[in-house]
């Protein structure tokens, strides 16, 4: 009996060892699994890559960092279709070029913040982020005469803690979800036919000043959107106002107004 008694304990003991194994199994893959990582994923911060509209509106953009050679080329094209973009330009290219900025603001463009200098955000701190972008805030309102409202992230690249400072300082991160590549050296139609192909209602496209091919496919873009019964205006103009969300592929959403009962 006594023999029997440890064998069921014995048996008991396996058992036991063996639910707690799966018990740590179910764990480990409640935490890891796609579902699980998938909110934490929705709930990173975002900048707008684009705009939930129905109205055929697109803005133009333009990061402005290094050269200057196409920058009045661009405005007159644009002043030909009186139509308006927005520059996102680097505090040092302000310092260097400050009669193209205000060429450009005098123009209707807007023009906006692309950090101080095209540091990488993501390896920043908050307070070296607030810096910079006071930075390159001071200089575009000292020759413009307007302080930006909107940022684009050097590179493209940014975390939780670039976007929660942007807000801080109450400007608005701008990203897109039409990249010309021109800055690649694409050919003009090369860089029509991206664009064109991608472009919807809402769309932010962009584009840099100073790159090969951009002033000559221009106009035909312009065109194109035009012909195709597109309103192109600058990015202060295409995003939402008031309560809005941002889902997670960037497009800037208005809330859902309840219907009262």
């Amino acid at each position: 009996m006594k023999k029997v008694m440890e064998k069921i304990k014995s048996k008991k003991a396996v058992i036991s060892a063996v639910s707690l194994v799966l018990l740590v199994g179910i764990i480990f893959w409640a935490v890891n699994s796609p579902a699980v990582v998938g909110v934490s994923a929705g709930d990173r911060e975002l900048p707008i890559y684009c705009v939930q509209r129905e109205d055929k509106c697109v803005a133009l953009s333009f990061d402005a960092a290094w050269g200057n050679e196409d920058t009045q080329a661009l405005i007159d094209i644009l002043d030909k279709y009186d139509i308006n973009a927005t520059f996102f330009v680097v505090g040092d290219w302000v310092s260097k070029y400050p009669d193209s900025v205000k060429a450009l603001h005098d123009a209707g463009n807007e023009v906006m913040s692309h950090s101080d200098d095209h540091a990488h955000f993501s390896s920043l701190s908050e307070d070296e982020i607030k810096a910079n972008i006071k930075a390159s805030n001071d200089k575009i309102e000292n020759v413009t005469g307007e302080r930006p409202t909107l940022f684009r992230c050097p590179y493209g690249e940014y975390n939780d803690t670039v976007i929660k400072t942007v807000s801080e300082m109450g400007m608005t991160a701008i990203q897109w979800d039409v990249d010309s590549l021109d800055w690649k050296g694409l050919s003009a139609d090369e860089i029509q036919s991206r664009v064109l192909n991608n472009v919807k209602s809402g769309s932010i496209i962009l584009f840099h000043n100073a790159a090969e091919n951009t002033p000559e496919a221009l106009p035909g873009i312009i065109e194109a959107l035009l012909a195709d019964g597109y309103t192109i205006v600058p990015i202060s103009q295409i995003i939402l106002t008031g309560d809005y969300t941002i889902d997670n592929t960037g497009m800037q959403c208005p809330l859902k107004q309840e219907k009262n009962a």
